[in-house]
């Protein structure tokens, strides 16, 4: 526990945490994580292995999972984020969830992007949003959608590539590979 950081009452810190410059609220659980220069509400379940920083804002009754990365978010109430996902310069809806293996991909190797989403949308497992992106009110993103475009209330976005099958290219590949 290092910097400026203010706990309040009733929290459960198990070991292995690191809390630099936070302020903490009541009634939270926090396993193993990595925690920097951010504000945790009420309520809230984080970790284990979660790392945030940059100046979050994680509000109440949420959930941070298991090898979740969050940097410059702010996380309404009852948002849900389960496991191994990277959350970066986006602003995450009430009663959100946010499944596995979701990334905001908010840099373009010059500049920053913001993600906004909305309450109530359900993002799938291994989506990819290209900010600068709005996903609006109730929104649904298909699982393994790369997503670049704003997505409207109550859409059902699905963006994936179909899936082409080529006989006998994965002999083809391994005879490649074991004569090099």
């Amino acid at each position: 526990i290092l910097g400026t950081t203010v706990i309040g009452t009733a929290n459960v810190i198990g070991p292995n945490n690191y809390l630099e410059n936070m302020t903490i609220g009541e009634r939270n659980d926090i396993s193993h994580s990595h925690l920097v220069d951010s504000v945790l509400g009420n309520e809230n379940h984080v970790g284990p292995f979660a790392r945030m920083r940059g100046h979050c804002e994680v509000k109440n009754h949420t959930k941070i999972g298991n090898f979740v990365e969050m940097k410059k978010v702010v996380f309404d109430d009852g948002a849900k984020v389960s496991h191994l996902t990277y959350l970066g310069d986006a602003h995450i809806g009430e009663k959100t969830n946010i499944g596995c293996g979701t990334i905001t991909a908010n840099y373009d190797g010059v500049n920053k992007f913001h993600t906004e989403i909305g309450k109530g949308v359900f993002i799938g497992s291994g989506a990819t949003l290209i900010a600068p992106i709005n996903v609006a009110d109730g929104a649904f993103v298909a699982a393994g959608s790369t997503c670049n475009k704003d997505v409207g209330p109550d859409d059902f976005a699905i963006a994936r590539a179909y899936q082409v099958n080529k006989p006998g290219y994965a002999t083809r590949y391994h005879k490649k590979k074991d004569n090099k």
